[in-house]
């Protein structure tokens, strides 16, 4: 088996061939992918003939996956819903719903609001409108690379407040910074060393809402100067989906958004996603409690 990435862009993004993850593998293949995933930051995956369970299995190659706790009739929820269907099949035209998926067509990286973050996220296509929805990337790993040293300097041992409401009332949803400061808001390392590469990542995006210490201002000054740095179209990629494509990305090296598509068209999209290390143990993730306690996701009323 000889296991090949052609690259997507210079810097970053690689579609992986020769590989069939939809069967069992091998502690060194499973490293080898690693070592892509680690290079590359995003990898493209097509016509992997991945189900459900396929999915779930692949993804523990990678470590402890994120999941929602069992409920009354329904099991350990280990894949997420990354598109526009309600539990039923049918198109969620829910207000709410509509408001939350705007907020993930912000750049972000996954799960910044949580203590623990996310390593790895792996989108697989079950259905593709006819409109697109493409997933799109930048490189905060170059775009760290190419900052001016003072700038390095001024940032290196800053931290920043992580908030999953900041980034939904940038996305139109009727949100005060009175509910977001009643909230618990991780802090994580504004520069943020990935382990796999020895490289560093601008560790900011659209959850990042305030620097450690700092006045509004100032703060937001500096993240959003950084989030622009990062997202400008020289760091950028997007892959397009067919359904059984499954794209993986990195969150401690690049940033995502959502592409635009037509809300009336199904797109049934579904992600596993991994926790950095140490995982914690089997049963004990806080994102049931998260999603407990957090405000109904409403739009800006007009």
């Amino acid at each position: 088996m000889t296991i090949t990435a052609t690259p997507i862009s210079p810097r970053f993004g690689a579609e992986i061939s020769g590989v069939d993850i939809s069967k069992p593998l091998d502690a060194e293949t499973v490293q080898a992918l690693i070592a892509l995933q680690d290079k590359w930051g995003v990898t493209m995956y097509r016509n992997t003939g991945l189900d459900d369970e396929g999915q779930i299995a692949f993804a523990r190659n990678f470590g402890h996956l994120e999941s929602l706790p069992p409920r009354e009739g329904r099991p350990r929820i280990y894949l997420f819903n990354a598109g526009n269907l309600t539990a039923e099949g049918e198109i969620n035209r829910s207000p709410s719903a509509m408001t939350y998926r705007k907020g993930d067509q912000i750049w972000h990286t996954d799960s910044s609001f949580m203590d623990l973050r996310t390593s790895y996220s792996m989108l697989r296509a079950v259905e593709v409108p006819a409109s697109g929805g493409p997933t799109e990337f930048c490189d905060a790993r170059s775009a760290y690379d190419d900052l001016p040293q003072e700038m390095k300097d001024k940032i290196a041992n800053l931290q920043c407040e992580h908030s999953l409401l900041w980034s939904r009332k940038q996305g139109g949803a009727d949100i005060t910074h009175e509910m977001i400061m009643e909230r618990h808001r991780p802090v994580h390392p504004l520069v943020s060393p990935h382990k796999g590469s020895g490289r560093n990542m601008i560790y900011a995006g659209a959850h990042c809402y305030r620097v450690v210490g700092w006045g509004w201002d100032e703060s937001r000054a500096l993240i959003d100067y950084l989030n622009a740095h990062v997202t400008q179209e020289k760091y950028q990629i997007k892959v397009d989906y067919a359904v059984g494509d499954m794209v993986i990305w990195d969150n401690l090296a690049v940033f995502h958004r959502g592409g635009q598509f037509n809300w009336d068209e199904r797109r049934d999209m579904r992600r596993a996603t991994v926790r950095e290390l140490p995982a914690p143990p089997e049963g004990d993730d806080p994102f049931g409690e998260l999603f407990k306690t957090m405000p109904k996701i409403e739009p800006v009323k007009a």
